[in-house]
């Protein structure tokens, strides 16, 4: 998790192909039968590293896969406060708005409405608001049919 958050840096601080290639040297360390919360994170930021919509949905569901093999006991385990209804509603909204980026309208309301139906997992903090508004934000954009990135969107060209 460490390597993973030294990566995810690297990429924040303007080296995204360098945290790509350190993202993926992991992603062969770990398989994909690694550890799922490994593998969550790892994909998850990874997909934020991809200009490429196609690419980054590529990774966002792998990190939605992986998840689905997490446990609260194995997230405990790395950290107290982590629990897994706070991950899915982020993970569905990653996949609605690359679904919708691609102009594929019908698998992206399929996610935001998951988005939705499992925001009441979020923490009211910071991050729950973020990705509260996040839902609303893509599924305003889903409604209009627009495929333009977000202002907001997390990645390379944010």
């Amino acid at each position: 998790m460490e390597a993973v958050g030294r990566a995810v840096a690297q990429g924040r601080a303007g080296a995204p192909a360098a945290a790509r290639r350190t993202l993926l040297d992991l992603w062969s360390t770990i398989g994909v039968t690694g550890d799922p919360l490994h593998r969550c994170t790892l994909a998850h930021h990874l997909a934020d590293l991809y200009d490429d919509p196609a690419e980054a949905l590529a990774w966002d569901i792998r990190a939605l896969d992986a998840a689905d093999a997490l446990t609260e006991q194995r997230l405990r385990a790395h950290h107290e406060g982590l629990r897994l209804a706070g991950f899915r509603p982020s993970l569905h909204l990653n996949l609605a708005d690359l679904y919708r980026r691609l102009g594929s309208f019908d698998a992206a309301a399929a996610h935001i409405t998951a988005a939705r139906r499992h925001a009441s997992g979020l923490p009211e903090d910071g991050y729950g608001t973020l990705v509260r508004t996040a839902i609303g934000e893509v599924a305003e954009a889903i409604t209009r049919r627009d495929s333009d990135r977000r202002a907001s969107a997390p990645g390379v060209g944010a």
